[in-house]
């Protein structure tokens, strides 16, 4: 029997080829044969968006990323539930989201923790250049303020660089190892040439508490976290370290003001997804994150926080990842931070 099937089988191509609707059948039998999802795609989103936080509940990239998440469920007609996993500056949810599925629903919010980390540890769960996929920047960030508790004694960024100087006893904190809170510090440290012992903590908020108990003297922290503080005489902001005074307090000087040539930006919060993740998707999230960021109360909460919106297209945002990378690399080289 197999042999005439074999024998016959030839007839049948022929035979479909003289009879033109024959052909049609067979074509149309092997077609629907084939996988759907070749010639297919079901329209994105059709399921709850998960937002990754590398950063403990209430900081300001969790405030940032609930804040945006809003505007774009609204826009999307879908969740996006920020699910918060703190630790190991960032890495632990970068390494959560290089391990998902390429397919839109898992996304990341980070900071520069995400570059820097390449520079500040020998192991690293994830390769900057091929696991991660940038979609656009969110917020970027002005400065931060020198705060110092006030039981140190000093009112200004001069007479703490004395203080330094003769006791070389200052502490700061900040919330992790290689976070740019910890750089502004060394770099600071560094440009005044002066010696701070660093105490690392959980969280920003965990952080500026060991301020308030006086724990540590000192740490660098976004404005609008400590300005209920500084308000209440519980720190005292000394400078700014950005090019130009802060608006909301503008009697606090920078720190260029005492140390000519000092700046330090308070970096970005953007948005990543993993690599491989289709193209389609990328510029639906492109497109409609840089819309989000358009809704008045997210530009208002961002420019009240200190922050510029985003919003760069996505094949800028990647250059400018490569850009920051290599940036936050000389920074780290300059401080003399070993990889841990």
């Amino acid at each position: 029997m197999e042999r005439d099937n074999v024998m016959k089988s030839p007839d049948i191509h022929r035979g479909a080829q003289r009879d033109p609707r024959r052909r049609a059948v067979v074509l149309a039998a092997i077609t629907a044969a084939l996988p759907t999802t070749s010639f297919s795609q079901e329209p994105y989103p059709q399921r709850t968006i998960r937002l990754l936080v590398g950063f403990a509940a209430g900081g300001t990239p969790d405030s940032i990323a609930r804040k945006i998440a809003e505007a774009v469920s609204r826009q999307m007609g879908q969740p996006v539930l920020v699910d918060n996993r703190a630790g190991a500056n960032g890495m632990i949810a970068a390494e959560a989201l290089v391990k998902s599925a390429p397919d839109g629903y898992t996304l990341l919010l980070t900071t520069p923790s995400l570059v820097i980390n390449p520079s500040m540890y020998k192991k690293v769960p994830y390769d900057l250049a091929k696991d991660v996929l940038p979609i656009t920047d969110v917020a970027l960030g002005d400065g931060y303020l020198l705060v110092v508790s006030p039981a140190l004694g000093v009112d200004s960024v001069q007479k703490l660089i004395e203080l330094a100087k003769r006791t070389r006893q200052l502490t700061f904190s900040s919330p992790g190892v290689g976070n740019t809170l910890h750089l502004a510090a060394e770099t600071f440290a560094d440009r005044s040439g002066i010696e701070m012992t660093h105490v690392p903590y959980k969280g920003a908020a965990q952080a500026l508490n060991a301020v308030l108990a006086g724990e540590v003297q000192a740490m660098f922290i976004p404005p609008t976290v400590a300005m209920t503080h500084i308000k209440a005489g519980k720190v005292r902001a000394l400078g700014f370290t950005s090019v130009r005074r802060w608006s909301e307090l503008p009697n606090v000087p920078t720190i260029a003001e005492s140390l000519p040539g000092f700046a330090f930006d308070s970096g970005w919060h953007a948005l990543f997804a993993p690599a491989g993740t289709p193209a389609p998707v990328v510029a639906r999230l492109n497109a409609e994150f840089r819309k989000a960021l358009q809704v008045p109360e997210v530009r208002s909460f961002l420019v009240q926080g200190g922050y510029e919106p985003g919003g760069r297209p996505q094949a800028e945002f990647a250059t400018f990842v490569q850009s920051e990378a290599r940036r936050y690399a000389d920074i780290v080289r300059a401080a003399k931070i070993t990889p841990e």
